[in-house]
């Protein structure tokens, strides 16, 4: 083996050595200008409403302009694509639910990003607990007398989600797949049509986000049944995982576009758990129905794998597809 010449050894090590010092100048300095956060779905939505309280708490913290960027489309791909294309900087971070980081890529075959690869793990911010609804005057009081009718009456009664490939789908799937229950599913294009039904009287129930049905509930338009996560806003609802029914993993998460230098990655997540322990913060964050994480990329990123491998699974068995 031939030895390196010694000034070829030399600047090797002297570039090693700037490269070094130049990404802990960029940890240190960072961020010296506005961070955008792209979020993929449109304003008013349960992403979109996480990310706004996010960049206020980030913004502050990191004194700092934090712009929330609004790129919605395709179930969430269009925007965790932009945000994967994006110069991996530290001043470009995706702000998404789960599907569009861990659902998706097995339920679209033609992706135009790769969730994996292209996209690294920050920081799980908030988790997002389901409940089950029904109007009111359901005969149905709890969640065990709504799956007892799913099994004596397969198919008789029907649910909404924003989508076919939804969580809000893929959560009475996973149910179905657990309890025997069987219903119908119909499907809409977001929350807001899906909500619009279930008030109108046309779907017997619905597994939702928190915040998206939270005003109903409120007003009696919508009345709980069972929660996935314990929750401060219904300290008396039943929570169904503690009967060994099946979690469904919703959470509000921040990735960089990979390539993202560690030390900002680092920097951010400590920064977002900062951001969400802010009592200000906490408190709205509380009162939308989500519950803060405090979270750091590794464990984020170990969580992030077991999701995906669940949601695969379950999307593999039941031979479900969007295309």
């Amino acid at each position: 083996m031939t030895p390196t010449p010694p000034a070829r050894g030399l600047a090797l090590i002297g570039g090693g050595l700037a490269l070094s010092f130049a990404l802990a100048a960029t940890a240190a300095d960072w961020p010296t200008r506005p961070i955008t956060f792209v979020v993929p779905s449109s304003p008013g939505g349960g992403t979109d409403i996480y990310a706004r309280l996010l960049a206020e708490g980030v913004g502050k913290e990191l004194k700092q302009t934090v712009v929330v960027e609004n790129k919605p489309g395709a179930s969430g791909n269009i925007g965790a694509a932009a945000a994967a294309r994006a110069t991996p900087d530290g001043y470009t971070f995706l702000v998404s639910a789960t599907p569009a980081i861990a659902v998706n890529p097995y339920l679209y075959k033609n992706l135009p990003y790769d969730a994996e690869k292209d996209l690294a793990p920050v920081a799980r911010g908030v988790d997002a607990p389901l409940v089950y609804v029904v109007p009111p005057g359901s005969r149905f009081k709890t969640l065990d007398d709504l799956l007892a009718a799913g099994k004596s009456e397969p198919g008789k009664l029907a649910f909404g989600s924003a989508g076919h490939g939804s969580p809000t789908f893929l959560g009475v799937k996973v149910m179905e797949e657990k309890t025997g229950a069987a219903f119908t599913h119909v499907p809409y294009k977001g929350m807001a049509p899906t909500m619009q039904d279930f008030l109108g009287g046309r779907l017997d129930f619905l597994q939702s986000d928190v915040a998206s049905v939270l005003p109903h509930i409120k007003s009696g338009k919508a009345v709980p049944l069972a929660i996935s996560s314990k929750s401060p806003l219904f300290p008396k609802v039943p929570v169904w995982t503690d009967k060994g029914l099946p979690d469904v993993p919703q959470s509000f998460s921040v990735m960089a576009p990979a390539g993202t230098p560690d030390a900002v990655i680092q920097k951010m997540s400590q920064t977002v758990v900062k951001a969400m322990q802010e009592p200000s913060v906490k408190q709205r964050l509380i009162e939308q129905g989500y519950l803060p994480v405090s979270d750091t990329p590794a464990r984020f990123s170990q969580q992030l794998k077991a999701e995906r491998a669940m949601w695969k699974s379950l999307i593999e068995r039941n031979h479900i597809t969007v295309e």
